[in-house]
């Protein structure tokens, strides 16, 4: 049956609705904080081949990143009704290991119609540091690498699948209780699909949605003028003492297409801060869409009119055993920020000022307990409107720990949680201001720390001032002492951290008029 435009638009949120349901199942039934708390977990609903058909409004790096890869998982196994495929290498489908992504087939009348999956952050997966997120030069000693697998074989667990990373872990039982979560959610958008199929058919629909959205896409890029952009920025450093890092992309735009060449980029180093290309998709792609309208279907055909480029071995796209696990988090943040950057001198009243430009990773842990967290800061300003403050911005979508439930699990004190002021970069908009948080130790245990936006400052654009970099403080023995952005040290009962992030900034000379 033929779906008109009211139709297909009614189509389409009923998939999202059903990726949203997936999300709540896989919230309510999660056991770590991470995924239970702060909703580090993202869902989506793929076609036959792997085309992203539909996802919940989650995490971008997550979302994107499976809109690239997710073709070539799905066509590599043979699947049967009551299948599950598990994976987190990075270089074959992945992101960086603590990103476990289950994938379920959705049958009827015995006809593949599709996919669902689940992508969720878990704080330990083994590896050298405790919390998977440590200052390491391989990927082999950041954790467990699960290459795609069947995890479940006709709704029969296959008893090795697991074995090797509940064998790594600190705490097995909440492992295994995330990953249940995730498998609960695939299988409420496997049987929600399934019976929407019994209204429409739904293979018919999803081909019909990608052509329609692709046209969003299109149009979205033919908005651009034609033209070649280019902008650089940096990472400030890999953790072993290497860097500053050069991210460079030019953007070549003709009509509906666009390239995106990353060629003058940095080679990729040593320590975790390289990207798997799959990532670098991702941030690109998240980039564009903020240019489209609200109402464009979330489909991976969107991004149909977006090639890119970028040399092997260099810093968004690593060589497989490459240490990636801030390239997820940290280096993805730089690339959209060059591509914004490129961006705002083709149409300079769309774009902002830069966010943070970081997501100020903190892993606390001890024995038998891993608490991870991404701190907020603060979102450029643009044209109309000053920038948020104490926000997550641009590839994470997070929310924080809330105090109660971080004393609750931790042996960890919050001391204090609050906006800081002066930190948003000045102009006709300012940005917005980061935050400033500090915890007390209360029991001996080890810290990570995957930051950026210490040295270099968020950008402001149009003659607003840059915001202002974050820091780390650690106090010992009552003395305060620096400690880097990206390390690994062991704490003492009675240490306190202080942090603060990075401010947005700011748009337009200051005094100019900015706002409506």
């Amino acid at each position: 049956m033929s779906l008109n435009a009211i139709e297909l638009s009614i189509f389409g949120h009923r998939l999202a609705a059903i990726c949203d349901e997936m999300g709540a199942v896989l919230k309510r039934s999660a056991l770590s904080p991470n995924i239970k708390d702060r909703e580090d977990f993202s869902c989506a609903l793929f076609d036959t081949e792997g085309e992203l058909v539909a996802q919940a409004a989650h995490i971008p790096v997550h979302l994107g990143s499976m809109a690239y890869c997710m073709r070539n998982i799905v066509t590599s196994f043979t699947w049967e009704n009551g299948d599950a495929v598990i994976f987190n290498d990075p270089f074959l489908g992945g992101t960086h290991l603590p990103d476990i992504t289950v994938v379920m087939p959705i049958f009827a009348e015995g006809k593949l119609l599709g996919f669902a999956a689940s992508r969720a952050h878990h704080t330990d997966v083994g590896g050298l540091s405790p919390g998977s997120m440590g200052v390491h030069t391989r990927l082999a000693d950041e954790g467990v690498v699960l290459s795609p697998q069947y995890w479940i074989k006709k709704g029969i667990e296959e008893p090795d699948a697991l074995a090797e990373l509940l064998s790594c872990v600190l705490n097995p039982a909440e492992r295994q209780g995330d990953l249940a979560a995730q498998r609960a959610a695939c299988t409420i958008g496997a049987k929600r699909l399934a019976s929407l199929h019994v209204e429409i058919a739904v293979p018919d629909g999803f081909a019909r949605l990608l052509k329609s959205s692709e046209a969003y896409g299109r149009r979205a890029i033919a908005e651009i003028p034609d033209g070649t952009y280019a902008f650089s920025d940096i990472i400030e450093d890999d953790g072993t003492n290497q860097g500053a890092f050069s991210i460079h992309a030019l953007l070549s735009v003709e009509g509906d297409n666009v390239k995106v060449d990353f060629s003058g980029t940095a080679s990729q180093c040593a320590g975790p801060m390289n990207c798997p290309l799959s990532v670098t998709a991702a941030a690109v792609f998240y980039a564009f869409r903020c240019l489209m309208p609200d109402g464009t279907p979330q489909t991976s055909a969107i991004f149909r009119p977006i090639k890119l480029k970028a040399p092997e071995g260099c810093l968004v796209n690593a060589r497989p055993g490459a240490a990636v696990a801030a390239g997820n988090v940290e280096t993805s943040q730089r690339i959209v920020d060059v591509v914004l950057g490129a961006l705002a001198k083709a149409t300079p009243e769309r774009i902002p000022a830069a966010s943070q430009g970081t997501m100020n990773n903190v892993i606390f842990a001890g024995n038998d307990w891993v608490y991870y967290e991404t701190l907020a800061g603060g979102m450029g300003a643009h044209q109309n409107a000053d920038g948020l403050s104490a926000v997550q911005c641009h590839m994470t979508n997070t929310r924080n720990t809330s105090i109660e439930v971080l004393e609750m699990h931790y042996p960890l004190r919050v001391l204090a949680y609050e906006k800081r002021t002066g930190s948003g970069g000045s102009g006709a908009c300012h940005g917005g201001e980061g935050l400033m948080r500090e915890w007390e130790v209360l029991k001996d245990c080890t810290l990570s720390l995957l930051a950026e936006r210490r040295l270099s400052s968020p950008f402001g654009l149009a003659g607003g001032s840059h915001g202002q970099p974050g820091s780390n403080r650690l106090l010992r023995q009552g003395e305060w002492q620096e400690i880097a952005s990206k390390c690994n040290i062991a704490l003492q009962a009675g240490d306190i951290l202080h942090i603060e992030t990075p401010g947005g900034g700011g748009f337009g000379k200051a005094g100019e008029q900015g706002k409506n």
